[in-house]
């Protein structure tokens, strides 16, 4: 498994490095909708959090001192996930209204 939350936390970091970039070329060329966070909005920004908090999630859990079984291991990567996805939100919704 650490196999697979390694693929995951390095794509999670390439979709995350496409829309930081995304975004600073589409300001900088000054053509808004070419922006990957408006063009894929709340959702895109969501799953890419979420592939990046499964990937940390589970790389943590299995190479945890406390020697998780691979089921373990799971769970604590779908729980980072999930986290991931609430902090997305969170941190849009504060972004907005600020």
């Amino acid at each position: 498994m650490v196999k697979v939350y390694a693929i995951t936390l390095v794509l999670g970091t390439l979709g995350l490095l496409v829309f930081i970039l995304g975004g600073t070329l589409a300001e900088n060329l000054g053509r808004p909708e070419k922006d990957p966070g408006e063009r894929y909005g709340l959702a895109g920004k969501a799953v890419v959090g979420a592939v990046v908090g499964f990937g940390m999630g589970g790389l943590s859990a299995e190479f945890s001192p406390l020697d998780f079984g691979w089921p373990t291991s799971l769970m604590i990567a779908v729980a980072a996930a999930g986290l991931s996805i609430l902090w997305v939100r969170y941190a849009t919704s504060q972004s907005r209204s600020g």
